[in-house]
Protein backbone atom coordinates (compact mmCIF):
# COMPACT_ATOMS: atom_id res chain seq x y z
CA UNK A 1 0.00 0.00 0.00
CA UNK A 2 1.31 3.34 -1.16
CA UNK A 3 2.15 5.84 1.89
CA UNK A 4 0.05 8.94 2.06
CA UNK A 5 1.45 12.37 0.78
CA UNK A 6 3.02 13.92 3.70
CA UNK A 7 0.41 16.96 4.72
CA UNK A 8 3.14 19.62 4.15
CA UNK A 9 3.99 18.91 0.43
CA UNK A 10 -0.21 18.11 0.07
CA UNK A 11 -0.24 21.89 1.65
CA UNK A 12 2.22 23.19 -0.35
CA UNK A 13 1.03 21.63 -3.38
CA UNK A 14 -2.44 23.51 -2.65
CA UNK A 15 -0.90 26.69 -2.11
CA UNK A 16 0.67 26.81 -5.57
CA UNK A 17 -2.11 25.43 -7.15
CA UNK A 18 -4.56 28.18 -6.02
CA UNK A 19 -2.40 30.86 -5.89
CA UNK A 20 -1.25 30.46 -9.49
CA UNK A 21 -4.70 29.62 -10.44
CA UNK A 22 -6.12 32.29 -9.30
CA UNK A 23 -3.49 34.64 -10.97
CA UNK A 24 -4.06 32.51 -14.76
CA UNK A 25 -8.01 33.17 -14.24
CA UNK A 26 -7.44 37.03 -13.44
CA UNK A 27 -5.70 37.99 -16.13
CA UNK A 28 -2.03 38.08 -14.31
CA UNK A 29 -0.45 36.26 -17.06
CA UNK A 30 -0.04 37.01 -20.62
CA UNK A 31 -1.55 34.21 -23.34
CA UNK A 32 1.91 32.40 -24.19
CA UNK A 33 4.15 32.87 -20.81
CA UNK A 34 6.58 31.11 -20.03
CA UNK A 35 6.70 29.88 -16.81
CA UNK A 36 9.30 27.00 -15.27
CA UNK A 37 9.00 25.01 -12.31
CA UNK A 38 11.84 26.28 -10.96
CA UNK A 39 10.78 29.68 -10.83
CA UNK A 40 7.30 28.88 -9.19
CA UNK A 41 9.41 26.86 -6.79
CA UNK A 42 10.94 29.95 -5.80
CA UNK A 43 8.17 32.27 -6.10
CA UNK A 44 5.66 29.98 -3.75
CA UNK A 45 9.12 28.78 -1.57
CA UNK A 46 8.29 24.97 -2.22
CA UNK A 47 10.10 22.94 -3.71
CA UNK A 48 9.96 21.12 -7.54
CA UNK A 49 7.33 18.27 -6.15
CA UNK A 50 4.27 20.61 -5.07
CA UNK A 51 5.51 23.05 -8.07
CA UNK A 52 5.41 20.31 -10.39
CA UNK A 53 2.05 18.82 -8.81
CA UNK A 54 0.28 22.52 -9.07
CA UNK A 55 1.56 22.99 -12.59
CA UNK A 56 0.03 19.27 -13.67
CA UNK A 57 -3.02 19.93 -12.10
CA UNK A 58 -3.64 23.39 -14.28
CA UNK A 59 -2.53 21.78 -17.59
CA UNK A 60 -5.16 19.18 -16.78
CA UNK A 61 -8.15 22.11 -16.73
CA UNK A 62 -6.07 23.67 -19.63
CA UNK A 63 -4.94 26.39 -18.04
CA UNK A 64 -1.31 25.74 -19.17
CA UNK A 65 0.14 23.76 -21.35
CA UNK A 66 3.26 21.68 -21.10
CA UNK A 67 5.53 20.78 -24.08
CA UNK A 68 7.37 17.51 -24.51
CA UNK A 69 11.02 18.74 -23.25
CA UNK A 70 8.77 19.96 -19.89
CA UNK A 71 8.42 23.99 -20.95
CA UNK A 72 5.06 25.33 -19.36
CA UNK A 73 3.24 28.17 -21.05
CA UNK A 74 -0.50 29.95 -20.70
CA UNK A 75 -2.25 28.87 -24.20
CA UNK A 76 -2.45 31.24 -26.64
CA UNK A 77 -5.67 30.47 -28.24
CA UNK A 78 -6.79 30.54 -31.66
CA UNK A 79 -10.59 32.12 -32.94
CA UNK A 80 -11.72 28.80 -32.95
CA UNK A 81 -10.77 27.83 -29.94
CA UNK A 82 -12.57 31.53 -28.35
CA UNK A 83 -15.26 31.07 -30.21
CA UNK A 84 -16.13 27.80 -28.49
CA UNK A 85 -15.13 28.86 -24.77
CA UNK A 86 -17.60 31.73 -25.63
CA UNK A 87 -19.98 29.61 -26.30
CA UNK A 88 -19.89 27.32 -23.58
CA UNK A 89 -20.24 30.50 -21.28
CA UNK A 90 -23.29 31.30 -23.11
CA UNK A 91 -24.39 28.06 -22.27
CA UNK A 92 -22.98 27.31 -18.96
CA UNK A 93 -23.83 31.01 -17.25
CA UNK A 94 -27.26 31.58 -18.88
CA UNK A 95 -28.35 28.52 -17.30
CA UNK A 96 -26.34 29.59 -14.03
CA UNK A 97 -28.29 32.90 -14.20
CA UNK A 98 -31.95 31.85 -14.99
CA UNK A 99 -31.51 29.12 -11.81
CA UNK A 100 -30.23 32.20 -9.49
CA UNK A 101 -33.23 34.15 -10.63
CA UNK A 102 -35.55 32.69 -8.16
CA UNK A 103 -33.47 33.04 -4.97
CA UNK A 104 -32.37 36.30 -6.02
CA UNK A 105 -33.83 39.23 -3.08
CA UNK A 106 -32.94 42.82 -2.76
CA UNK A 107 -30.14 42.11 -0.89
CA UNK A 108 -27.87 40.00 -3.21
CA UNK A 109 -29.25 42.59 -5.99
CA UNK A 110 -27.74 45.76 -4.10
CA UNK A 111 -24.40 43.55 -3.28
CA UNK A 112 -23.97 43.09 -7.10
CA UNK A 113 -24.69 46.44 -7.68
CA UNK A 114 -22.24 47.50 -4.87
CA UNK A 115 -19.88 45.38 -6.98
CA UNK A 116 -20.55 47.10 -10.59
CA UNK A 117 -19.57 50.30 -9.00
CA UNK A 118 -16.46 49.00 -8.27
CA UNK A 119 -16.04 47.78 -11.62
CA UNK A 120 -16.55 51.40 -12.52
CA UNK A 121 -13.81 52.63 -10.27
CA UNK A 122 -10.95 49.64 -11.72
CA UNK A 123 -11.97 50.82 -15.17
CA UNK A 124 -11.07 54.87 -14.53
CA UNK A 125 -7.98 53.21 -13.14
CA UNK A 126 -7.25 51.51 -16.22
CA UNK A 127 -6.42 48.26 -14.21
CA UNK A 128 -7.27 45.27 -16.04
CA UNK A 129 -6.57 42.96 -13.40
CA UNK A 130 -8.87 44.62 -11.35
CA UNK A 131 -11.69 44.90 -14.35
CA UNK A 132 -11.52 41.06 -14.46
CA UNK A 133 -11.47 39.74 -10.98
CA UNK A 134 -13.96 42.38 -9.95
CA UNK A 135 -16.28 41.36 -12.96
CA UNK A 136 -16.12 37.77 -12.74
CA UNK A 137 -17.06 38.53 -8.65
CA UNK A 138 -20.21 39.88 -10.14
CA UNK A 139 -21.24 37.10 -12.39
CA UNK A 140 -19.90 34.43 -9.17
CA UNK A 141 -22.03 36.22 -6.68
CA UNK A 142 -24.99 35.83 -8.56
CA UNK A 143 -24.31 32.25 -9.74
CA UNK A 144 -24.15 30.72 -6.53
CA UNK A 145 -27.49 31.41 -6.10
CA UNK A 146 -28.05 28.69 -8.42
CA UNK A 147 -27.22 26.10 -6.06
CA UNK A 148 -25.47 24.45 -9.25
CA UNK A 149 -22.04 23.65 -7.68
CA UNK A 150 -21.35 21.45 -10.36
CA UNK A 151 -22.34 23.77 -13.03
CA UNK A 152 -20.47 26.51 -11.64
CA UNK A 153 -16.86 24.51 -11.38
CA UNK A 154 -17.38 23.63 -15.10
CA UNK A 155 -18.05 27.88 -15.33
CA UNK A 156 -15.14 28.40 -13.12
CA UNK A 157 -13.09 25.96 -15.24
CA UNK A 158 -13.75 27.86 -18.56
CA UNK A 159 -13.02 31.35 -17.05
CA UNK A 160 -9.64 29.74 -16.20
CA UNK A 161 -8.89 29.07 -19.32
CA UNK A 162 -10.15 32.23 -20.61
CA UNK A 163 -7.85 34.03 -18.14
CA UNK A 164 -5.15 35.48 -20.47
CA UNK A 165 -6.94 36.03 -23.11
CA UNK A 166 -9.52 38.21 -21.43
CA UNK A 167 -6.46 40.44 -19.89
CA UNK A 168 -5.62 41.25 -24.41
CA UNK A 169 -9.09 41.42 -24.85
CA UNK A 170 -9.62 44.09 -22.36
CA UNK A 171 -6.43 45.59 -23.22
CA UNK A 172 -7.43 45.91 -26.84
CA UNK A 173 -11.03 47.32 -25.87
CA UNK A 174 -10.19 50.08 -23.87
CA UNK A 175 -12.78 50.70 -21.44
CA UNK A 176 -14.05 53.29 -20.29
CA UNK A 177 -17.37 52.23 -18.05
CA UNK A 178 -19.07 48.92 -16.57
CA UNK A 179 -20.51 47.03 -18.93
CA UNK A 180 -23.31 47.77 -20.30
CA UNK A 181 -25.12 44.67 -20.06
CA UNK A 182 -24.32 44.62 -15.83
CA UNK A 183 -27.15 47.03 -16.11
CA UNK A 184 -29.57 45.00 -17.82
CA UNK A 185 -28.72 42.13 -15.79
CA UNK A 186 -29.37 44.01 -12.36
CA UNK A 187 -32.87 45.14 -13.96
CA UNK A 188 -33.86 41.42 -15.28
CA UNK A 189 -33.24 40.33 -11.82
CA UNK A 190 -35.09 42.87 -10.23
CA UNK A 191 -37.95 43.23 -12.42
CA UNK A 192 -38.29 38.82 -12.26
CA UNK A 193 -37.98 38.77 -16.10
CA UNK A 194 -36.46 35.48 -16.70
CA UNK A 195 -35.84 36.26 -20.85
CA UNK A 196 -34.74 39.94 -20.68
CA UNK A 197 -31.82 38.23 -17.97
CA UNK A 198 -30.97 35.07 -19.81
CA UNK A 199 -30.70 37.48 -23.08
CA UNK A 200 -28.83 40.25 -20.86
CA UNK A 201 -26.02 37.39 -19.58
CA UNK A 202 -25.87 35.62 -23.24
CA UNK A 203 -25.08 39.26 -24.65
CA UNK A 204 -22.88 40.36 -21.46
CA UNK A 205 -20.57 36.94 -21.49
CA UNK A 206 -19.89 36.78 -25.64
CA UNK A 207 -19.70 40.53 -26.77
CA UNK A 208 -16.46 40.59 -26.20
CA UNK A 209 -15.29 37.41 -26.89
CA UNK A 210 -16.81 37.16 -30.03
CA UNK A 211 -14.98 41.00 -30.79
CA UNK A 212 -11.32 39.06 -30.32
CA UNK A 213 -12.20 36.43 -32.76
CA UNK A 214 -12.64 38.65 -35.72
Amino acid sequence: MQNPKPIETASAHDRVYRGLRTRIMHGQIAPGQALTLRGLGKEFEVSMTPAREAAQRLVAEGALQMSTSGRLSTPELSNERIEELAALRALIEVELASRALPRAHMQLIERMQNINSGIADVVSNRDAVGYIRTNLEFHRTLYLRAQAPAMLAMCETVWLQLGPTMRALYGRLRRTEAPQYHRLILAALKAGDEPGLRLAVRSDVTQGLRMLAT
